[in-house]
């Protein structure tokens, strides 16, 4: 049931607006897996599958607002360092996924992600929240080429005269204006205005910019139907993944998503309040469960580990506060099986001014931590700079556990650090060193 005040239309809302914030995964990660050696069309149904299975189960089961999909970050880790540094065949690959999963399984069985959870502390808490919000923000202006690769800095900002940047921060502005003025439907509106603003450039002007975007149209219309393709699903190699040189990689995509998802589910709660009279984030077991399940099935399936989005924030923005967010989101993957090449109408500029604006609502937590005590303040800093600067939840989260428990252990409170705490901390720097 939904509370009284709470409407449907406003989840389902919320849920178009995840999904059109990370619809992205669907191109992407098949993109990324094709380096691999798999099949194009095969991984793009695989991400499907994982997207939609993960994402009913997180709204039906767990009743949280949150989709699930293939993580970024780790899908390059299976094919950069898991296939071509170690060696693996991308079966063999798939098989350690799904062993990672397993692995995922016990460890929410017994309750010890739930106790992780709780060993972390406020600040760190509230430091990831910031840092998810940094993180998707600079995502999201990645995403729209208005922060580009500079050799001389490693980033700097795109032409201000370039179309698409014209475009991007008009887009960026009309979006902004509709939610302060509380606009039903604030960010799909904003993405679909963005897309309308930005179908000229290639066509009418901008010709070079959209070349230099690296296509010659902004919004293209590529047809409307393409057949799934199922031929990896069952081709993990189970047993053959179990060889003892390939332990590092099963422990890195376990560390990693490990920690993306608490990452993510911390952050998440700390920004939207969606927590528990514990404190802790809302139906945490049945979350971390779902997490679970997603990357087990997709080693069966044929993709690299799922896990929760942070772009779900967009949704919980718009208003999204229970499972059926998540099922709407969930359901809209389904069709992209068949239509895929309707994805290529909405440019990224348009889906990443979602994730630049809600980025900004998720530093609120900021306000909480007490920046005038050190041993606090400086673990959260390294927290909340490191998640986006090293582009990785994993990494930040880690270094915020590692500085918490030495400067505590070096201003002579050790005893203010629970052992499970600790226990990680080691964790996180075996992570860090492989």
């Amino acid at each position: 049931m939904y509370p009284k005040s709470h409407h449907l239309k406003t989840e389902i809302l919320a849920g178009i607006s995840t999904f059109l914030a990370c619809f992205y995964i669907i191109i992407v990660n098949p993109a990324i897996l094709a380096e691999a050696g798999m099949p194009f069309s095969a991984v793009l149904t695989a991400t499907v599958l994982v997207s939609a299975f993960g994402s009913l189960m997180m709204g039906l089961y767990a009743k949280n607002p949150i989709v699930v999909a293939p993580g970024m970050g780790i899908n390059a880790f299976f094919t950069y360092t898991a296939v071509k540094g170690f060696g693996l065949s991308f079966e063999e690959a798939l098989g350690t996924v799904f062993w990672s999963g397993v692995i995922f399984l016990l460890l929410s069985v017994f309750k010890t992600r739930e106790k992780i959870i709780q060993a972390i502390p406020s600040a760190i808490r509230h430091a990831v929240s910031a840092g998810i919000g940094l993180f998707i923000c600079f995502i999201g202006f990645q995403n729209a080429h208005f922060i580009i690769d500079n050799p001389a800095t490693l980033v700097g900002m795109a032409m201000f005269k370039d179309p698409i940047t014209l475009t991007f921060l008009a887009g960026l502005l009309i979006t902004g204006a509709l939610i302060i003025r509380k606009v039903s439907g604030a960010i799909i509106f904003g993405i679909l205005i963005t897309t309308a603003l930005a179908w000229p450039i290639g066509r009418w002007w901008g010709d070079a910019a959209a070349v230099n975007f690296g296509v010659s149209t902004l919004v293209n219309f590529t047809g409307f139907f393409s057949w799934p393709d199922f031929s990896l699903v069952g081709k993990a190699d189970i047993l053959g993944s179990l060889k003892y040189s390939y332990i590092p990689v099963i422990f890195v995509f376990t560390f990693t998503i490990l920690f993306d998802g608490i990452s993510t589910f911390v952050g998440l709660a700390e920004a939207s309040g969606l927590k528990d009279p514990d404190g802790n984030p809302q139906n945490m077991r049945k979350s971390l469960l779902t997490d679970s399940f997603a990357t087990l099935f997709a080693g069966l399936v044929g993709s690299s580990s799922g896990t929760a989005y942070i772009e779900s924030a967009v949704g919980i923005e718009e208003g999204g506060r229970t499972g059926a967010t998540a099922v709407t989101a969930g359901l809209l993957f389904l069709p992209f099986m068949f239509f895929s090449p309707l994805l290529s109408i909405i440019p990224s500029i348009a889906s990443s001014i979602a994730l630049v604006l809600v980025g900004s609502f998720m530093v609120i937590p900021l306000t909480k931590i007490n920046w005038k005590k050190p041993e606090e303040a400086l673990p959260s800093f390294l927290t909340i700079v490191l998640i986006p600067f090293t582009y990785s939840l994993s990494i930040g989260i880690s270094f915020g556990f590692i500085s918490w428990t030495l400067l505590k252990l070096a201003s002579g409170k050790i005893s203010e650090v629970n052992p499970i705490l600790a226990l990680i901390s080691v964790l996180s720097l075996f992570f860090l060193w492989l």
